[in-house]
């Protein structure tokens, strides 16, 4: 054999064994796709599912978190509504009613005796006195709109004898008013005599009053004052 031969066998074997370890070499980096996967490759995909798996627990941590959020908008919202509807029910009952309900109704003529007394002076004054009868406390009205006889009109009021508040009374109280019922002098005019007294309330209801015997003569004059607590203010005016 001869050496060129001999040189030819060698270089085909050496690129044989080259071949074979770089096809080696392939294999084991995975190259050749055509491969079944490796076992790794399987525990990869599981991992794949992994992150899933987290994330959903992840969202149900979010979920969990935003649950007392929502629950303490509710709740502020809840105490949002009920300060509003504290805040309309005050305005709606300033609205339909403003009267204090601590304080006396106004006296009708049947919570009230009234009775007339000629006072002893100054002349020509009659003391009117309103005692009351019921079982309530309630108020005058501000003075007795006095109608004598068949008078149309109602005696102007001293002003001056005008009270801070209006009288009340409680039940066995009384209140007091005079009435001038003539000038004394003789300067008054239209004068006459009548026995016939009646004093309306606010209410609509009348009370009538016994004169004293014989009854009074009233002239132009004639004048009454607020109701008072004491007969003595009563006849200051």
């Amino acid at each position: 054999m001869s050496a060129r031969t001999t040189r030819t066998r060698l270089f085909a074997a050496t690129t044989v064994a080259l071949a074979a370890l770089s096809l080696t070499a392939c294999e084991g980096d995975g190259v050749d796709s055509g491969a079944p996967a490796p076992a790794a490759n399987t525990s990869v995909a599981g991992n794949t599912n992994q992150p899933s798996a987290k994330g959903g627990s992840g969202d149900a941590k979010e979920d969990t978190a935003q649950a007392p959020d929502s629950g303490k908008g509710a709740g502020a919202g809840s105490a949002a509504g009920s300060g509003s509807g504290a805040g309309q029910g005050a305005d709606s009952g300033a609205g339909e009613d403003q009267s204090d309900p601590g304080l006396p109704g106004k006296c009708s003529a049947s919570d009230v005796r009234i009775t007339a007394a000629n006072a002893p002076r100054p002349i020509n004054h009659l003391l009117l006195t309103a005692t009351n009868t019921g079982s309530k406390t309630c108020a005058l009205p501000e003075y007795p709109a006095a109608r004598f006889g068949e008078a149309q009109s109602v005696p102007p009021v001293a002003e001056s004898s005008k009270p801070q508040s209006l009288t009340t009374l409680a039940p066995g109280e009384s209140g007091y008013a005079g009435v001038r019922l003539s000038s004394g002098d003789g300067s008054g005019e239209g004068g006459y005599d009548t026995q016939t007294l009646t004093i309306p309330f606010e209410d609509g209801s009348i009370a009538r009053v016994t004169l004293p015997s014989g009854g009074v003569f009233v002239d132009s004059a004639l004048t009454v004052t607020y109701w008072q607590t004491s007969a003595a203010n009563a006849l200051e005016y």
